[in-house]
């Protein structure tokens, strides 16, 4: 089935509005607010901080643990019961995988960092505005990274391959294709590619090139928030 326009009237390599800001929880050592069109993702980082329980430690490096949650009504859809589920621990450990190259784990041995992503509304992508928001966190905490991380739905909706998917898309009733995708910001590895859909090799490779534009664009916002944030006012 054809796909002929956007229903938010975006391109089909547009991405949704994007509003970003660090430091929005004085209490933890960083935090950032993400919102991406409708989609809203906090991150709060505690940490590094000694490991409980105990016999989890490791002598040569930290640990990092990521603990995702959607709020009870965030969704589009039903009630959303509280607690974790299969997809939260699964997006949980993709999350925490995603930045495993980035962050300097050896300087912490025996510590534990904790990101805790809380998505308070939904509309497709929020493991993606997870990870875009815990960059940020991270970076605020302090945390040690080799470069910064950004993330972006990309797919295929009917017979277009488009960026940034919405609800809509997502349950397109022609088909869709939904790729989570995360790009590290200066070395433009993937370091998180995931699929729910079919697409062909050749149009993978080229919604990975549109990813790459589209991070881009969300690691110059990830940069301006931390630099609102500790810009001298004069």
């Amino acid at each position: 089935m054809s796909y002929t326009k956007r229903n938010d009237g975006r391109k089909f390599d547009e991405i949704r509005p994007i509003e970003a800001e660090a430091g929005v929880i004085k209490s933890a050592d960083g935090s950032a607010r993400f919102k991406i069109g409708k989609t809203v993702a906090f991150a709060t980082v505690r940490g590094p901080r000694e490991m409980f329980p105990r016999f989890m430690k490791n002598p040569k490096r930290g640990v990092l643990r990521v603990h995702y949650q959607m709020m009870p009504f965030s969704g589009v859809g039903d009630r959303i019961r509280p607690g974790p589920n299969r997809r939260a621990k699964e997006i949980s450990m993709v999350t925490a995988n995603a930045f495993s190259e980035v962050i300097d784990l050896e300087s912490y041995p025996n510590s534990v960092i904790d990101v805790f992503i809380d998505i308070p509304q939904a509309d497709a992508g929020t493991r993606c505005a997870g990870i875009s928001a815990a960059a940020i966190a991270l970076a605020d905490a302090g945390i040690p990274m080799k470069e910064m991380i950004g993330s972006v739905a990309v797919g295929k909706v009917g017979d277009k391959l488009a960026v940034d998917l919405d609800y809509s898309e997502e349950a397109y009733e022609g088909g869709a294709a939904d790729i989570p995708v995360a790009i590290t910001s200066r070395t433009k590895k993937v370091s998180l590619l995931q699929m729910d859909g079919d697409v062909t090799r050749e149009e993978l490779n080229e919604l990975l090139e549109k990813a790459k534009v589209s991070c881009a664009q969300i690691n110059d916002i990830q940069k301006k928030a931390l630099k609102d944030k500790y810009e001298v006012k004069k």
